[in-house]
């Protein structure tokens, strides 16, 4: 796959634009770094790119499992500060993504520069999304039972696990029209934190790029179709497996979370999907290509 990651190729792509190896690639150089991404990513074998889509579902599971741990017991704090943190710890999955090498889908929206320019095929494009979805998908899963299987759902006196039935199920409460918007808000701010980390040369410069939008949205309770497959699948692991010592602590029964089930969390996952590649796909991605892209 094309990597353009050192400074002496981030500098190349544009080279009648003059500027040190520490200088950020301007806006110019960033469209054109970010197509040859698109490029790359749509011609990676499948079984790497399925790999890499799991890691990154994993790598956002883990982001989202901060968030909870984090949030349990923000209520006592002033709501937006208690949102902050929610949305600091939730940066953890992007940072781990960017910076680690994997597939996301919610970021690969931005291969629609690609697109846009005939670099890479409808087909192409479609089964690279394809692809990462599912990756995206069984990495959360995945991810959700091992946080399940340890046991993190009974930490603070079931607090924790109290918490994460109470997003998933305000999350699958959500009309779908709601659920579409919050999509779209969530991938704008996503999409641009990983086209702001395209004109870093170095890690530091790409973690600050990353962690101010993807805060952002988390803290505004944007919704992303890949951590939702996390708060979604363990909710329902600790519904569907609790002890029954988890529900004294919380003087619960499973019934009471009669919201929380499979059909309600895919009747979530449809609109926030969709808000997320119009978000990223066309609010992001297609305006830069038009932008900057368009008369080449």
């Amino acid at each position: 796959m094309m990597s353009l990651s050192d400074g002496k190729k981030d500098r190349e792509v544009a080279p009648g634009l003059a500027h040190t190896a520490f200088d950020p690639l301007l806006p110019q150089e960033m469209a054109i770094k970010a197509e040859a991404i698109g490029v790359g990513k749509a011609r990676l074998d499948i079984i790497r790119l399925l790999a890499l889509a799991v890691l990154a579902g994993a790598f956002i599971a883990f982001g989202a499992m901060f968030s909870t741990i984090v949030g349990t017991g923000a209520e006592t704090l002033p709501y937006g500060v208690g949102r902050l943190l929610i949305g600091l710890a939730f940066s953890l999955g992007l940072v781990l993504v960017v910076i680690g090498g994997a597939e996301l889908f919610t970021g690969n929206n931005l291969m629609v520069m690609a697109w846009a320019g005939r670099k890479v095929t409808t087909l192409e494009l479609l089964r690279a999304w394809a692809v990462v979805y599912v990756g995206n998908l069984i990495g959360g899963i995945g991810t959700a039972a091992l946080v399940f299987l340890a046991g993190q759902h009974g930490f603070h006196d079931g607090a924790v696990g109290a918490l994460a039935l109470g997003i998933a199920a305000a999350k699958m409460a959500l009309p779908f029209w709601q659920a579409l918007f919050l999509g779209v808000l969530c991938n704008v701010l996503v999409c641009l934190a990983i086209w702001l980390s395209y004109s870093a040369h170095n890690v530091v410069g790409k973690i600050l790029a990353l962690v101010f939008p993807i805060t952002a949205f988390a803290a505004a309770g944007f919704e992303h179709s890949v951590a939702n497959m996390y708060f979604f699948s363990y909710a329902l692991f600790v519904k569907w497996g609790a002890a029954d010592s988890f529900w004294a602590m919380l003087s619960a029964v499973p019934t009471d979370y009669a919201g929380l089930a499979v059909l309600p969390a895919i009747a979530n996952l449809v609109p926030v999907t969709i808000g997320n590649i119009l978000g990223g796909g066309l609010l992001v991605g297609l305006v830069y290509w038009f932008v900057y892209l368009r008369k080449r």
